[in-house]
């Protein structure tokens, strides 16, 4: 079924690619075909399902030099979301205003001319009214295309979803509830969950969580005392609870957060662990009991969708952190060695996530993220030096 609505989609785009080389090939005959030196601007739009595609001719001494494309989604009517777009369109410098702005019907001319301070027309008939109809054009081409993308993106994602379930061995989990904890040096404790519903973050779903009960960097604890909090009130308010949870970690992380499901709330939810590699990036997915890793192929869409669920939540854990803390966010060890300054303090902090990590990482590991060496060489010095000293 995917096959042959990949291939349906193949074909539509290269029908819409097809389309578009006409209109350029249409649009080099315009070029001579211009009977005036006037320099102007022609404006065609389409819309459709809450979206509006705006395209912009430049015509400059007779001659058609360039096009502008421009694909938002709009609220009010098409008629004022398209005013709207004309009077911020010349607020750009690279839009200076010409001496004519050719616009479609129905347009509010005497509204444009008031707002741009230019001549303004509705051609009705001629090669004027044929550049509109070519800008109206185009403009449904680029929208089609933006559904046709949407839609392809859309079906890759519901696939990945539902083969995700199938390695799991678990009904296709729609709602995703991720977890990630943060610190940095132990100071701070955060918490972060979001939520994916049919394959796209929900971010009013999001939530964050100042660690209360947990004293130091107990990552497990931690993990322990966020679950009880979110699906704790999950039950008392009768929210929808997930179909898969997943928590940023191994077998410790994935133990503590399942002790609690299970044997403090009485919870049967699926939940897995998001592990990573030696260059903090996503590794492998944890499931079972006992804890096995679940193969999939690294190209795979299931597999890009895990690693995007992983660094969403990571992100989001790490920005919550940095607003909590503010500038004394990056008060570490890392402030007395030579060499670290802001920026690679700043640098070092939002790809780790913990000082531990970074001492735990290769000096190659440090040049690789854009350290120099012999910086790279003093902050491993200096961290294990202050490590024998505790």
């Amino acid at each position: 079924m995917l096959k042959a609505s990949e291939d349906l989609n193949f074909e539509r785009a290269k029908e819409l690619r097809d389309q578009i080389q006409h209109i350029d090939a249409v649009m080099e005959k315009q070029k001579m075909a211009t009977a005036d030196q006037t320099d102007r601007d022609i404006f065609g739009y389409s819309y459709d399902k809450g979206w509006m595609c705006v395209q912009v001719f430049f015509i400059r001494q007779g001659k058609l030099i360039e096009r502008d494309v421009s694909l938002f989604p709009f609220f009010d009517s098409a008629e004022e979301a398209f005013l709207t777009f004309i009077g911020s369109f010349y607020l750009h410098h690279h839009h200076p205003k010409p001496k004519q702005i050719l616009v479609p019907a129905p347009t509010d001319v005497e509204i444009v001319k008031e707002l741009l301070e230019v001549d303004v027309h509705i051609p009705m008939r001629g090669q004027k009214k044929e550049l509109i109809d070519l800008a109206k054009k185009n403009a449904d081409i680029a929208l089609q295309e933006k559904f046709s993308l949407i839609e392809r993106n859309e079906e890759r994602t519901i696939k990945a979803i539902e083969s995700l379930g199938e390695k799991l061995n678990i009904e296709t989990p729609y709602r995703i509830e991720a977890f990630d904890n943060s610190n940095i040096q132990g100071t701070d404790p955060v918490s972060a969950m979001v939520v994916f519903i049919d394959g796209k973050p929900d971010k009013k779903e999001y939530r964050k969580y100042k660690i209360k009960e947990v004293e130091g960097p107990d990552d497990y604890d931690t993990m322990r005392e966020v679950i009880r909090r979110r699906y704790s009130r999950v039950l008392k308010e009768g929210a929808p609870l997930p179909d898969l949870i997943v928590v940023d970690g191994a077998k410790g992380q994935m133990s503590a957060a399942i002790d609690v499901l299970e044997n403090e709330l009485g919870l049967d939810i699926p939940l897995c662990g998001l592990a990573k590699d030696d260059k903090h990036r996503t590794s492998e997915l944890l499931y079972g009991d006992p804890v096995e890793v679940v193969q999939l192929d690294r190209r795979s869409q299931e597999f890009y969708f895990i690693q995007r669920i992983q660094d969403e939540v990571h992100r989001f854990a790490i920005t919550f952190h940095r607003q909590l803390r503010g500038k004394s966010a990056f008060r570490s060890q890392l402030d007395d060695i030579p060499g670290v300054g802001e920026q690679r303090k700043k640098l070092l902090l939002t790809h780790y996530k913990s000082l531990n990590e970074i001492k735990n990482a290769s000096v190659t590991d440090l040049i690789k993220l854009g350290i120099p060496e012999p910086v790279a060489e003093n902050i491993q010095e200096q961290l294990k030096k202050d490590d024998l000293s505790e």
